[in-house]
């Protein structure tokens, strides 16, 4: 079964996204309405096998100069079978994006990341953030 990848926000299945980004320790906070207005003001892509949705990324971006590359989840089901390649593939390819400097955070998934040419920052003093202790932390 081939996975297809989608941008339109039709294609999202919100009651499983709501679940997934609920067990997901960096969304397991937001409420309904905040991830709705995330998703009606980012770029969505939805992996989609058999009009399934089982996989989801979303990239915040001014499309010209920065781009932050978030809620990356794949079904706990489907995992291991490619379908966050393809999701980075599209997202790597897409042409909107040819400019910017990206910006990702991940606990776990360093590995698949590295693969796109992603690096840990090697500016820690220079880079700051607000709000993501007390959001991520149980």
């Amino acid at each position: 079964m081939s996975v297809v990848v989608s941008t339109g926000l039709s294609d999202i299945d919100f009651p499983k996204l709501r679940a997934w980004l609920g067990e997901a320790y960096w969304s397991r906070l937001r409420t309904e309405d905040v991830i709705i207005k995330s998703l009606e003001n980012s770029d969505c892509f939805t992996a989609l096998q058999d009009g399934e949705m089982v996989g989801f990324a979303r990239v915040v971006t001014d499309r010209a100069t920065f781009a932050w590359l978030c809620d990356v989840y794949v079904d706990p089901e489907q995992r291991g079978k490619g379908i966050s390649k393809s999701l980075m593939e599209t997202i790597m390819a897409d042409t909107n994006y040819a400019t910017v400097r990206w910006m990702l955070g991940t606990r776990d998934a360093h590995k698949l990341y590295e693969k796109y040419g992603f690096e840990s920052s090697t500016e820690p003093d220079r880079w700051m953030t607000k709000g993501f202790q007390s959001r991520f932390e149980p």
